[in-house]
């Protein structure tokens, strides 16, 4: 990656590798940034020593990086009823007039926070297509061209899944005010997800896949008809939708395909690994039993889910039964893996009045069962076959900061935990994206200047459309 310095051997004192935790570990890494081989350090030269505990870096699977300006910005009453659709009206209020150059700057900052924080890939849930009142740039993929930019100077995987988004409700009502720029004919998608696959195929750091707003924005053909071209013309890429995440949303559901969301999809679409299905708050036991069937990774964001007062994911179960869930930062008010983990965590604490819910009765330790979760469930929903720290992996490596007073003195598991439950913005110290140090002693190359841009973008953005 530009501006980033490649390694190529690196020692781990404590390294959790895919199959388990080992020390004193040789981690080999290609040209291409992919693991070649890992065993045993030998007393020969080497690029870098990782000496805190090192962890797969962990998948961000829901990004929206263009509602970062929103991000605690919404925390005043409105009148009457404050819940996600009095939000909505904020984020479209903010979003009517971010420009090609805006999303840059916007997208460069919250890559940075992400990868800081130990995300390594972000699958960015993209739908902010066009300009203002709709009208199309000249080059279709013009304001995804920003992302992709964004992410390699932020040294940040990017997976960019440009989002179908054609209605304003299940009956199919058009588009209204600040929609418009979210809008595409489905032609027009499929020309624009062929122009992502063109850009992703150049370049080893970036994977794409399809996706689709959610079922109250898709006609129910439409989605029929992307999933069979994306299977049949894009491969085994993922495909992403928005699902249950509010009641009204499965009420409308009900009452216009008869069935619930999950329910409908799993019997109407060609649903299998390559799905991901965003939040699915509202799903009853039938649904969480259809999405292990085929394979469903769940995407969960808790702490967008608790900041809009969505509810809560029934993971409990869901684990019990067999399924996968990864985590994403989704609205940006936090870039924190370790802390959509914790919350996830308590929230489960707080409905079954327990502790250490989600792993399974062999494993000791809590952090380590769920940072085995979410890069499990986050690879898949992210297109990678492999996961974790394995050969043919990139070489994607966290080191945790053991000089911070909230890990040190620990054992690797411990600072693990530690850093899940207990910890602090100085807790990773380096974080490897495909074998390029891409932040070093906790700190990023790039992000004095991205912090600069973002705040004049900001400003502009909040004088000319202020909340």
């Amino acid at each position: 990656m530009a501006g980033f310095r490649s390694v190529h051997r690196v020692r781990c004192e404590n390294i959790k590798l895919a199959d388990g935790w080992a020390q004193d570990q040789l981690v080999e890494i290609s040209s291409e940034g992919l693991i070649t081989n890992i065993g045993p350090a030998d007393e020969v030269p080497v690029d870098l020593v990782l000496r805190g505990p090192v962890v797969p870096g962990i998948p961000n699977l829901h990004s929206h990086a263009h509602q970062r300006v929103l991000a605690g910005m919404t925390e005043t009453r409105t009148p009457g009823k404050d819940d996600f659709w009095s939000w909505r009206d904020l984020m479209y209020r903010a979003n009517k007039s971010i420009t090609p150059d805006d999303l840059e700057s916007i997208a460069r900052l919250v890559f940075i926070e992400m990868v800081k924080q130990g995300y390594t890939v972000v699958a960015e849930f993209h739908y902010l297509h066009h300009a203002p009142g709709g009208e199309h740039y000249l080059q279709i993929d013009e304001m995804s061209q920003r992302l992709w930019s964004a992410a390699e100077d932020a040294g940040i995987t990017l997976v960019l899944l440009p989002v179908l988004y054609s209605y304003g409700g299940f009956d199919q009502r058009p588009l209204q005010g600040a929609q418009f720029r979210f809008s595409n004919s489905l032609e027009d998608y499929l020309r624009l997800l062929e122009k992502v696959r063109d850009f992703a195929d150049r370049r080893g750091n970036r994977g794409y896949g399809a996706a689709a707003h959610s079922l109250r924005a898709v006609a129910p053909e439409q989605l029929i008809e992307l999933e069979a071209v994306s299977h049949r013309d894009h491969s085994d890429i993922p495909f992403h939708i928005h699902v249950a995440e509010q009641m009204n949303e499965v009420e409308e559901c009900i009452a216009l395909l008869g069935t619930r969301p999950v329910e409908w999809l799993c019997e109407a679409v060609n649903v299998d690994h390559r799905w991901c299905f965003i939040h699915a708050t509202h799903v009853v036991d039938q649904e969480l039993e259809s999405m292990v069937d085929r394979d469903v990774v769940v995407g969960l964001c808790p702490t967008t889910e608790a900041n809009l007062g969505d509810g809560l994911f029934p993971v409990t179960k869901f684990l019990a039964l067999g399924g996968k869930f990864g985590i994403g930062s989704d609205s940006q008010v936090c870039s924190d893996p370790s802390r959509e983990l914790q919350l996830l965590e308590y929230g489960q604490r707080l409905v079954h009045h327990r502790r250490a819910l989600l792993m399974n009765s062999d494993e000791k330790h809590n952090g380590n069962a769920l940072v085995h979760s979410a890069v499990e469930g986050g690879s898949q929903a992210c297109g990678r076959p492999l996961i974790g720290i394995t050969v043919g992996a990139p070489a994607d490596l966290v080191e945790l900061n053991t000089d911070s007073p909230r890990l040190s003195g620990r054992t690797a598991l411990e600072a693990l935990d530690s850093w899940i439950f207990a910890g602090a913005d100085n807790s990773v110290r380096t974080v490897l994206v495909m074998g390029s140090e891409v932040v070093t002693e906790g700190r990023h190359i790039g992000e004095a200047s991205a912090t600069r841009n973002f705040l004049n973008t900001f400003k502009r953005l909040t004088d000319s459309s202020p909340l």
